[in-house]
This record gives structure tokens, sequence and C-alpha cells, in this order.
């Protein structure tokens, strides 16, 4: 029987800070003769290249030109390694930007409920400064009897509140069956908390032309965060974005225990962007606004929050929804943190 093994990253060539096109060529060229592919990540400084290839393909660098290092790729999460890109990944959304310097205001409701509250919702958080619109059109919930979303419906009018606010839309897909039907009107795909080692979607979304928002599972460790974004980024698609949001310990005062100790650790281990979810780890709106500071000044390249024009009467999630009629305090609250911290708003 033939087995076949994944081709994995092999290890990391490092360029001369003056090496030149031609240098980058040559290099590509003699990879490609071995059958290996290669990902290069230009930095402001140095060049990266990572060889993907079988562990015994056999590709020899000797002769060539402007090589400062080859190391190994000894980490299981090799591509999002800090070591795989000299800078911060800087991700752009429809002129957004989010990571290396770019903080982003992600905010909306929590699930699209109807045409006039998600309208509603969007116009207050554009105003208040979002960079961001998120809304759930498919949700994921515990209870099969509970609310699951618009569907189709609910992304059109996500569509529309782009339209009017001009804010990219971020939005929720469950299923690998669902990507090519949510990345048709979605700006970011993101993946829950509770699909984060749904390896299958993350393949799909790998192959998507979308930036990529993983959120962290409530029983995953840091190290499961980022293989599960390894798995995005080894289909080809670099542009992910790590959530924390919270995970299950013995602690029962807030909804779940957000671990702010994971943004300075993911911001050492990963060159990719780190966000945080207070909204989801509070589980209540009044113990937001602190835990969304906190985050700011752990060193997040941004946060995303549920508001909602009447969260009482909300169909999902409601005790954690700030009123839109106060989204504009807390923002200003945010911006001027997210200043102090030395990043500009995305």
């Amino acid at each position: 029987m033939d087995i076949t093994y994944p081709r994995s990253l092999q290890f990391l060539v490092t360029l001369e800070a003056d090496a030149s096109e031609e240098d980058l060529d040559a290099l590509l060229a003699r990879v490609a003769e071995a059958g290996a592919e290669a990902r290069v990540t230009p930095g402001r400084e140095r060049t990266v290249i990572g060889v993907i290839g079988d562990s015994d393909a056999k590709i020899v660098l000797d002769g060539l030109n402007g090589i400062a290092a080859v190391t190994p790729a000894a980490r299981a999460h090799k591509l999002v390694a800090r070591e795989t890109s000299p800078d911060p990944t800087l991700i752009q959304v429809r002129g957004r930007r989010v990571g290396a310097g770019y903080f982003a205001l992600i905010a909306g409701p929590c699930t699209v409920e109807s045409r006039e509250q998600t309208l509603v919702t969007a116009r207050a958080v554009h105003d208040a400064g979002a960079t961001m619109l998120r809304g759930g059109a498919f949700k994921p919930r515990t209870s099969p009897y509970a609310f699951q979303g618009l569907g189709v419906e609910g992304l059109r009018i996500l569509e529309e509140a782009r339209e009017e606010t001009g804010l990219p839309l971020v939005t929720e897909v469950m299923d690998a069956r669902q990507v090519e039907l949510v990345a048709e009107a979605a700006d970011v795909l993101q993946i829950g908390a509770r699909n984060m080692q749904n390896f299958t979607l993350l393949a799909e979304v790998g192959a998507a032309d979308k930036p990529v928002l993983l959120k962290r599972g409530p029983s995953s460790s840091v190290e499961e965060l980022l293989l599960a974004a390894e798995y995005v980024v080894n289909e080809g698609n670099p542009r992910v974005i790590l959530c924390e949001r919270g995970i299950r310990t013995f602690e029962r005062s807030t909804r779940y225990t957000l671990d702010l100790g994971a943004v300075p650790v993911l911001k050492e281990e990963t060159h990719l962007p780190v966000i945080v979810d207070p909204s989801h780890a509070a589980g209540r709106r009044s113990l937001v606004p602190a835990l969304a500071c906190a985050a700011v000044a752990a060193g997040a390249d941004g946060i995303i929050v549920e508001a909602h024009p009447s969260p009482d009467e909300a169909l999902c999630d409601a005790a954690q929804l700030i009123p839109t009629g106060e989204f504009g305090e807390f923002a200003t609250q945010i911006v001027t943190l997210v200043e102090t911290m030395g990043k500009v708003m995305g």
C-alpha cells in the first residue's frame, strides 16, 4: 500500500539585506528544480523564503548569492511562526488595516435579526469610529431550538449595511459547504470557537481568497490555536487574524476566563495579528469596557465587540451586548487608549 505524506515546511532561507532580484530568482529556480515550493515573505530589511517539500527532497544551495542564513523549520507551527516573517503581518480589507501597528475596532450585532436592527447598529458603530462591521448570518447555538440566524437573507442585509456605511464585513462560516456562499458576501471569514479544530473547514477557507478571523476554542491551548492557523496558511492563505475570546476554567463569575496573557505570548510566537473578543469572554456588558481596555493595554491589534439598539430584546447573547446609544462613549475610550499605546486606528 502506498502512503503519501503531506509536504511540509523544511527550512527557512533568509536573504542578505542587499540581495538582488536576480539572487532571489536564482534561489526560487533551484527550489523548483528540486520539486519543492517556495513561500516568499518580504520584510522591511530582509526577505525570508520558506521551502516546502518532502522530507527527502534534496535542494542544493551551494553557489547561490545573497543568502544570509539557512535554518531548519523546527516548530510545529512553521508558517505562522515569528521566525518565518521578519515583520508583523499587515492585513488590508477594503482599505482598512489590522496588524503591524494598525488597530481594528470590529463591532456590530451578534446576530442579524432584521434589516432595521442591523442597519441601525451598523450606522451607530460606523459613526463611533468602528473600522469593520461584524454580524452573524449563520449562528452556531448550543440548543437546536435557539435562533440559528437568517442565513442567506442575513448575508444580503449585511451587504446592504456595507454598501451604506462602507465598513468591511466580518461574518462566520460554519461549514465547509458554506465557504463559497459566505465568501461571495463577506470580506473576512470568521471561524468560530467551536470550529477552531474543524480541519476540513480550515482547509476550505485556506483555499479562499479572503482574510480569515480565527477564534480560539474554549478549551484550546495557544499552540493548538497556532496549529489551526497553520492549516489555513498551509493552503496558501496567509491572511489570518487570531482572536482570543476567553477559555473555559473553573471560574464562573464571567462567561469565560479572558486569557490576556495569550496576547503577548502570541505576539512573541507569531507574525499574525492578534485581536480580542471581550464580549464573549465577559458575558456581561458591564465588564466589556474594562476587558476591552485591558486587551488594548496588553498589545492586541484589535477588538471585536457586539452592539444592539435594544439589547434586552436581542435574540442572542442579550446580556453582553453594548447598547448602540452607549457605543460612542465606549469607542472614544478605546481610541484614546489605542493612541496612547502608539498604535493607529486601522
